[in-house]
C-alpha cells in the first residue's frame, strides 16, 4: 500500500484480487483498485468506513483534489473508500485494447456478463471483510451506483450499516423497453426547457444537423459525427450545468472556408470530448444490460423504442420547421460504427444485446423486510432515472426515506457540495 497527502487528506492506494465469477471462487481472478481517503488529522483513528460507488456503468470512482463536494462532509466522520468497480479506472481494464486478449467476441461477451451490479456487490463484500474485519459499512451510490446499492440491500444487507442513494433508485421490475419508453418523453421535456432558455439554439441546432445530414464530419480521433451522433449531445441536459454547456458548445460552430461554411476544428474537438467513449467503453457496451432481469434479450431497446417517437428523427424534423430534438442517455448500434473506441467491440455488444440468461437483480420480498437505514435523494424529473420508477421502488423498500427535490439535476451529489450527503445522513439517522 502507498500513502500520500493532498490538502487536508491522507490517501492510501489499495489493490484487491477477486474472482471473475464469484460462483467459481477458485477460478480466474481480476484486480480491483480502491483509494482510501481520510481527514489529515484523523488518519490514525479508528473510523467507520464509507464506500462510494460511482455512476455509469463503466466509470471509475471520481478523482478528487482535496476535500471537494460530498467528500469533505464524509471525511468528517468516515474513512472513505473510492472503489473503481470491476473493469473501470485502475482496476483490471476492459476496453477495445484488452478485451481481444479474451479471444472471440463470444468469449468477450461471456467475460463481460460478469460485470453487472450483482458481481460488483460481491466484490464489495470481499473488500469489506478485508478492510473492516467484518464490520458493516456505509455505502453511498450515485446513479448506477444506486442500482448497485439496491442490489446490495437485496443480496447482502448484513454488510451494510447504512445505505445512501443519490439519483439511482431503479425500477424493481421494468425491463429496458419500459425504461426507454418512459425516458423519451422526459428527454423531450429537457430539450424543450433548453430551447425555452436559449431560443437562439433552435436555429443553430437545425443548421448543424442539416450540415451533418449532407456531410458527416470526421472527428479528430477518427470518429464520425453524424446528425444522430450530434443529437446525442442531449446527454448534457441531465446535469445541473448541462443546458449552459450545450448552449456554449453550439455557439460559433461554423467557420468560413474557401469551400464555404464548415464546422470548426474547435467545435469538433469539443464535441468529441463530450461524445467519445474512449474513457468509459463499458458504459456503452453494458448500458442496457443493467436493466436486464431475465425477461429476455435487451435487443437494442433504445433503438427499437426510439422508432415509436418519430419526433426524434432528425431527417423528418429538418423536412419541416420544428426544433431538432436532442437525445439523452441512450446507446444505439450505430455508436459502435461511429466511435473508434467502440468499433472493435461491435460484435461483442451485439452478442450481449442478444443474451437471455441475465439473472434478476432485485429481491422485492427481502427489500420489503429491509432493516438497514436507507435514505435516497430523488431528483424531480431526473433525465437519467425515471422519477416515478424511483418513487415506486422507494415505497417497496421498508424504512427507506426519500428527499424529493428539484433543486438539483442528476448530478446533485457533485453539484450540491456537502449538502446532499449531509441531508441523506440526517434522514437515515432520523435526525430530519
Amino acid at each position: 500500500m502507498t500513502s500520500y497527502r493532498q490538502p487536508g487528506l491522507v490517501l492510501t492506494d489499495h489493490r484487491f484480487t477477486v474472482p471473475l465469477d464469484h460462483a467459481v471462487p477458485d477460478g480466474e481472478r481480476i484486480e480491483l483498485y480502491g483509494r482510501e481517503v481520510v481527514a489529515g488529522g484523523r488518519a490514525g483513528e479508528e473510523l467507520p468506513w464509507l464506500v462510494y460507488l460511482e455512476g455509469g456503468p463503466g466509470f471509475g470512482a471520481r478523482r478528487f483534489i482535496g476535500p471537494q463536494a460530498w467528500l469533505g462532509r464524509a471525511v468528517q466522520e468516515y474513512r472513505v473508500l473510492l472503489l473503481d468497480q470491476r473493469g473501470t479506472g485502475h482496476s483490471t481494464p476492459a476496453n477495445r485494447q484488452t478485451l481481444p486478449l479474451r479471444g472471440t467476441p463470444r468469449r468477450q461477451a461471456d467475460y463481460l456478463a460478469h460485470f453487472r451490479a450483482d458481481a460488483i456487490v460481491q466484490d464489495c463484500e470481499l473488500v469489506r471483510k478485508r478492510l473492516t474485519g467484518g464490520a458493516p459499512w456505509t455505502v453511498l451510490g450515485q446513479s448506477f451506483g444506486g442500482f448497485c446499492v439496491t442490489h446490495y440491500l437485496s443480496a447482502a444487507p448484513e454488510g451494510l450499516s447504512t445505505a445512501l442513494v443519490t439519483g439511482g433508485l431503479p425500477s424493481l421490475h421494468a425491463g429496458a423497453d419500459e425504461v426507454y419508453r418512459a425516458a423519451f418523453p422526459r428527454i423531450r421535456r429537457k430539450v424543450e426547457a433548453h430551447y425555452a432558455r436559449y431560443p437562439q439554439d433552435v436555429v443553430r441546432a437545425r443548421r448543424i444537423a442539416a450540415h451533418l445530414l449532407d456531410r458527416p464530419a470526421a472527428l479528430p480521433n477518427g470518429g464520425l459525427l453524424t446528425a444522430r451522433a450530434f443529437q446525442s449531445l442531449g446527454i448534457l441536459l441531465g446535469g445541473g450545468e448541462g443546458t449552459h454547456q450545450l448552449h456554449l458548445l453550439l455557439e460559433d460552430a461554423f467557420v468560413p472556408t474557401a469551400a464555404g461554411p464548415a464546422l470548426s476544428d474547435a467545435f469538433l474537438e469539443n464535441v468529441q470530448a463530450q461524445l467519445s467513449y474512449a474513457g468509459h467503453p463499458l458504459y456503452a457496451v453494458l448500458h442496457e444490460a443493467i436493466y436486464a432481469q431475465g425477461e429476455g434479450p435487451t435487443a437494442w431497446a433504445a433503438e427499437r423504442v426510439r422508432a415509436d417517437f418519430p419526433e426524434f428523427d432528425a431527417e423528418k424534423t429538418l423536412a419541416g420547421d420544428g426544433p431538432l430534438l436532442f437525445t439523452g442517455e441512450t446507446v444505439h448500434p450505430w455508436h459502435f460504427e461511429t466511435d473508434p473506441a467502440l468499433r472493435p467491440l461491435r460484435e461483442t455488444a451485439h452478442l450481449l444485446a442478444e443474451r437471455t440468461d441475465w439473472a434478476p437483480l432485485y429481491d422485492p420480498a427481502r427489500l420489503a423486510a429491509n432493516e438497514v437505514p436507507v435514505a435516497a435523494a430523488v431528483y424531480h424529473d431526473d433525465m437519467y432515472v425515471d422519477t416515478a420508477h424511483s418513487l415506486e421502488t422507494a415505497r417497496a423498500i421498508r424504512g427507506l426515506r426519500t428527499w424529493v427535490t428539484d433543486e438539483f439535476e442528476h448530478d446533485g451529489v457533485r453539484a450540491g457540495g456537502p449538502r446532499v450527503l449531509d441531508r441523506l445522513l440526517g434522514l437515515a439517522r432520523g435526525d430530519l
